[in-house]
């Protein structure tokens, strides 16, 4: 039997070294919409075995979904070490497994089989795992569509254009705040994760550490891009992150206000109207309702917006 997918709004998503059982304490206290367990690139080779038992620890004293969500970066698909990883984590409050450093669709299409196989160990319904491609290689902004379409399991999924990343080294881009040398990039994947059905699209990160106003800057034009979120890797870049990806209390009145304008305007049997010195049409509405419904997903508290027949996109 196959588990109905899950996919939960993810506005931040704080990585957290799981030998670092001091940090896994304090995780759920973060604020964060998700925590990232990283079982790669922040831990040592000698640390690897106790990461992975401070992680199944965590996991099976946490509930499905319990906040913040419980996600996993596993070592990538050709290192021995994922087959350990996936069989110290695979459990029902696991949400997603990043996988890194992708090269391939074939990649995802094997980290679905063995997730599929420690499910059923389990006694889980396959299918309940998410899987969270890191696109960290030039073969993987390549082939970022076929990546993203690989399993049903995609979820989650953006590019590691952080300064010195593994991406940067592959393509030789230097790391600069405006991201113009990786708008290609992030835009690239960007569309190739939404025509893929992947509703949660995340980037990442800014590797300062104290500059919050440089987190603010970078989240803001990933959020202008169509980003859903962002991976974080310090506790002092969550609120920021959170405020960029929610809509604001200003935004939600205009959204509400258009839709009524064009209630008023279809009842008179017009799809466009002035509003404000502009023109509106539906379009304009499915877009405010979208808004309305990221935000409730989000849970800032703000009402839903009643259900319209224009709602439907066509």
């Amino acid at each position: 039997m196959t588990a109905t997918f899950r996919q939960p709004r993810i506005r931040s998503a704080l990585f957290v070294p799981a030998q670092r059982a001091d940090f896994i304490a304090k995780a759920d206290q973060r604020g964060a919409d998700a925590v990232i367990l990283d079982l790669e690139d922040a831990v040592s080779e000698s640390g690897k075995a106790s990461a992975r038992e401070n992680a199944g620890i965590w996991l099976r004293g946490r509930a499905v979904e319990q906040s913040p969500l419980a996600t996993v970066r596993i070592n990538s698909i050709g290192e021995s070490a994922i087959e350990r990883d996936l069989d110290a984590v695979v459990h029902p409050s696991l949400l997603a497994v990043l996988v890194p450093k992708v090269r391939s669709a074939d990649e995802i299409v094997e980290v679905a089989e063995l997730l599929s196989w420690f499910e059923g160990k389990r006694g889980m319904q396959r299918g309940a795992v998410r899987i969270w491609p890191i696109i960290e290689t030039a073969e993987a902004v390549r082939d970022a569509n076929a990546i993203a379409a690989a399993s049903a399991r995609v979820a989650y999924m953006g590019g590691g254009t952080s300064e010195q990343g593994d991406l940067a080294r592959e393509i030789g881009f230097e790391w600069s705040l405006d991201g113009a040398e990786t708008l290609y990039i992030r835009s690239h994947v960007l569309v190739a994760a939404r025509a893929a059905g992947v509703q949660n699209p995340m980037t990442g990160l800014v590797s300062g550490l104290a500059d919050v106003d440089e987190v603010r800057a970078f989240a803001l034009s990933a959020r202008r891009l169509g980003y859903a979120g962002m991976m974080v890797i310090h506790p002092a870049h969550v609120t920021v992150v959170n405020e960029v990806f929610t809509p604001t209390a200003a935004q939600l009145r205009e959204a509400t206000r258009m839709i009524a304008v064009l209630d008023r305007a279809g009842a008179d049997g017009f799809g466009a109207v002035n509003h404000d010195g502009r023109m509106i049409d539906i379009a304009m509405a499915r877009t405010a309702v979208a808004m309305m419904e990221d935000a409730a997903r989000s849970d800032v508290g703000r009402p839903r917006s009643a259900t319209r027949s224009w709602k439907e996109t066509p």
